[in-house]
């Protein structure tokens, strides 16, 4: 009698090396999501630091010295803008590429990277990676303890996020390019350079990191207002989140159903831009180096294209270091506070001090709780908020104080480039370019303090949480 031979089909794939693979980056990514984020991160700047040290990254016979190739790696992946060569002129095709790819990868954000990546290899996103992703969206989701059902994307909602972090990226850098293509064809550009440059750009505004292929930066494009107002649609875009994108896209008829962090993060920024136009109207229409030459209409555009840019876009018209110091520090502010969370911009974030401010106004006005729009704000946000502050101004205070000894240079053009390294802006006044290589160094792990982001930081060192089942007498130390 012939037996026939089981069919034996094998679906479970840890004996292989794709699957010990997989099987060991999610246990890592249970284990802590975070520092999985954080190795991804620091692995891509690695990677992108041998890639730009390779000779065919650079154009002719040029070497990149190692602190050149590392601080263009970290400020590719991390959306900076700040650069110690001349970004129109020291790279290659392949170099210029790379760029282009490094931002768009730096772009989706620490955590949703790391999710996309987990999501690849293991072919399923678990809770671990949903939770993952949603904290990159809403940081306060790696915290232990209940949270608000209001928040900005739910857990649900992350397999969209995702989604909507690829389409609205490709969508909205091909818009600004289909904008910016046309605008250069007028200007002279030949077809084949103004196809590359107008994808370029489109990817610099987006993600808010403001390299410029051209030697003089976007000094021809001053007085050319319908491309730097595609910049600007660009850079503000980017600037507002992937959860306030696809709150758009789905509910842009029903602004009832936006969440309050949809509401906070629009308010916030319109009255930042507006607010920085308005202060850079008073302080420089006298300045005869930056807008004491231009006329009303052109210096309220000039005005609102530098509020806008000091927000994390990066792009600039004018020389940087011809702003009065009273413009440094207004700049310093806004570079400071920065974008939207799960933004390409950087920065504390504008719900951050949207929060500080909620908080205030409670305070003054005797309440408990802080509310807006018709909710309310839970505590430990105020929390996160003030440590998300702290752990930023410390972070600029010490490389401030680094890079001053090292460079011997004024204390407001060291704070602007430290303040714009760590909130990932890109403006320099030029003292980054002259650094030596330990100044490049400081500020390079500063863009990735900035980048990598406060809270995410602190999960990772604090991946054990433990929970407090007593509580200690009560005493009110004075403050004030």
């Amino acid at each position: 009698m012939k037996t026939q031979a089981p069919n034996v089909r094998f679906t479970h794939h840890s004996n292989t090396w794709y699957g010990r693979i997989r099987d060991s980056v999610d246990g890592i990514v249970r284990k802590s999501p975070s520092r999985f984020a954080l190795f991804v991160f620091t692995a891509l700047i690695l990677l992108f630091t041998l890639l730009f040290s390779l000779p065919i990254a650079t154009a002719g016979d040029t070497e990149t010295p190692l602190h050149d190739a590392v601080f263009t790696a970290v400020s590719v992946i991390c959306v900076t803008g700040l650069s110690t060569v001349d970004m129109a002129t020291h790279w290659s095709a392949f170099g210029n590429a790379l760029v282009v790819i490094g931002v768009n990868i730096g772009g989706m954000g620490v955590l949703t990277l790391a999710s996309l990546m987990g999501l690849v290899i293991s072919r399923r996103l678990g809770l671990r990676a949903k939770l993952m992703a949603a904290s990159d969206s809403n940081p306060s989701r790696i915290h232990m303890g209940p949270v608000n059902e209001g928040q900005a994307v739910r857990l649900g909602e992350v397999g969209s996020l995702l989604l909507t972090v690829a389409i609205s990226t490709l969508a909205i850098e091909a818009a600004v390019a289909m904008l910016l293509f046309p605008r250069m064809l007028i200007d002279g550009v030949p077809f084949g350079e103004a196809l590359w440059q107008s994808i370029y750009y489109a990817a610099m505004a987006f993600t808010n990191t403001g390299f410029s292929p051209n030697a003089g930066g976007i000094g021809q494009f001053a007085n050319d207002y319908w491309f730097l107002g595609a910049l600007m649609v660009g850079v503000f875009l980017g600037s507002l989140g992937f959860p306030v994108l696809m709150t758009f896209a789905r509910h842009w008829r029903t602004p009832r159903r936006w969440s309050v962090h949809v509401k906070l993060t629009l308010w916030t920024t319109t009255a930042l831009m507006v607010i920085g136009m308005i202060f850079y109207i008073i302080l420089e229409f006298d300045n005869p180096l930056t807008f004491g030459s231009l006329n009303a209409g052109d210096t309220i555009f000039q005005s609102l294209f530098m509020s806008v840019m000091t927000r994390s876009g990066g792009f600039a018209t004018i020389d940087i270091a011809d702003l009065h110091g009273s413009s440094l520090l207004l700049s310093d502010m806004l570079m400071f506070i920065g974008g939207g969370s799960a933004s390409t911009a950087g920065g504390i974030k504008v719900t951050t001090l949207a929060v500080l401010f909620l908080a205030a106004f409670a305070e003054a006005q005797g309440k408990e709780q802080m509310e807006a729009f018709g909710r309310r704000i839970p505590s430990d946000i105020l929390r996160l908020a003030v440590s998300v502050v702290l752990w930023g101004a410390t972070t600029v205070a010490v490389s401030s104080i680094l890079i001053l000894h090292i460079s011997k240079q004024a204390l407001d053009v060291v704070l602007f480039d430290v303040i714009s390294a760590f909130a990932t802006v890109g403006l320099s006044t030029g003292l980054t370019a002259e650094l030596p290589p330990e100044g490049v160094y400081v500020l390079a792990a500063t863009m990735f303090m900035g980048r990598v982001g406060t809270v995410t930081l602190a999960a990772a060192l604090a991946a054990s949480q433990s929970r407090q089942l007593f509580k200690r007498p009560e005493e009110r130390p004075i403050v004030g």
